[in-house]
């Protein structure tokens, strides 16, 4: 993977992604698995058939990171059954937990990439600086190819919604 400092800012400080992989639109999405508890876990290829859209953010217990996955939560209603909205974060399954019922967030499916790295390692969205994933949303078809993949350049703000629901229902 190349050198990719400074594609994410923090704050305005530049933050250096690292993992193995680069995921880009058009590509066949690279199968991941990740912790909906501690035990239990999940992969992308659990959803085959069905649109999943990838809400990553840093941590559920951060402002940005809440509001974003309460806008994709209430933005799964109107979505249908066809349509997953799986958020994925560092934090432990516990706090995950706790955010869903404490945000009566119950239409989004949280997971955990803590134990083993392998979705930000595989998509490249590590932050070196933080141990923590970087802002982003990836749509991948029912046929597991990515159509949409947008990370955001500022953590420290929103990722634009419009552009990613649009990129949804087309």
């Amino acid at each position: 993977m190349a050198d990719r400092t400074g594609l994410v800012t923090f704050k305005g400080t530049p933050k250096t992604l690292t993992g193995d992989g680069e995921v880009s639109v058009g590509q066949k999405a690279p199968d991941f698995t990740v912790n909906k508890t501690l035990v239990e876990k999940v992969s992308l290829s659990d959803y085959a058939g069905k649109t999943v859209v990838i809400n990553v953010v840093p941590s559920l217990d951060t402002p940005v990171c809440s509001l974003q996955t309460a806008r994709f939560n209430k933005e799964a209603a109107s979505l249908g059954d066809d349509v997953v909205i799986l958020t994925i974060s560092m934090d432990l399954p516990f706090a995950q937990a706790r955010w869903c019922g404490a945000n009566d967030a119950t239409a989004v499916v949280t997971a955990s990439d803590w134990h083993d790295r392998d979705f930000g390692n595989k998509y490249g969205l590590m932050m070196k600086e933080f141990g923590l994933l970087a802002r982003t949303v990836i749509i991948i078809d029912k046929d597991g190819v990515v159509r949409y993949f947008e990370i955001s350049p500022e953590m420290a703000e929103e990722p634009d919604y419009d552009k990613a629901l649009a990129a949804l229902k087309s």
